[in-house]
């Protein structure tokens, strides 16, 4: 994929310091500024991506990783984003069934697994969940753990494991 050129590129960083800083408005004004011909660009749907997700419009959100996706398969964030929308509009067996042809493309991703374990839970499909959570474990530990502790996608999980108690190690 071709990398965009000033003053594109200019408007890109500008849109993703905007997100850092927390003003979406900002963001989208500067991905506006971008020539129409680079829109749907990779990069400049990921920011989107990433508007639209703080807005909770969570269909856009599909539409966008999705032509992510035909564009360049190999970008992580829109498989787990895709899915992730999926999952906010209740649609959590698509969320599982999109995830899982890419469960273990990127090895180093934890996030895959740990997604694909919240999926299982919320499904009642918990031996599967637990190795999913194992694969997101065995890739960062301790990330996972801090972020599990407190996942309500992981409550079927935990309420599986009888005697089970993991503490917060902040």
């Amino acid at each position: 994929m071709t990398l965009l050129d000033p003053p594109d590129n200019h408007h890109l960083n500008a849109a993703i310091g905007w997100i850092g800083l927390g003003n979406y408005a900002d963001a989208n004004e500067e991905l506006e500024k971008i020539a129409p011909v680079f829109r749907a660009h990779p990069d400049v749907l990921e920011v989107r991506c990433q508007i639209y997700a703080h807005a909770k419009k969570w269909s856009e959100c599909v539409d966008i990783t999705e032509a992510i996706i035909k564009l360049d398969a190999n970008r992580a964030d829109a498989w787990i984003n895709r899915s992730f929308a999926l999952h906010e509009m209740g649609q959590t067996d698509g969320a599982h069934d999109q995830l899982l042809p890419v469960g273990d493309k990127f090895p180093g991703v934890w996030t895959i697994p740990y997604n694909l374990a919240c999926y299982c839970a919320q499904l009642g499909k918990l031996d599967e969940s637990r190795e999913w959570f194992k694969k997101a474990i065995a890739i960062d530990e301790h990330t996972v753990r801090r972020t599990a502790i407190d996942d309500p996608d992981l409550i079927p999980l935990w309420s599986s494991m009888s005697g089970t108690v993991w503490k917060r190690s902040e």
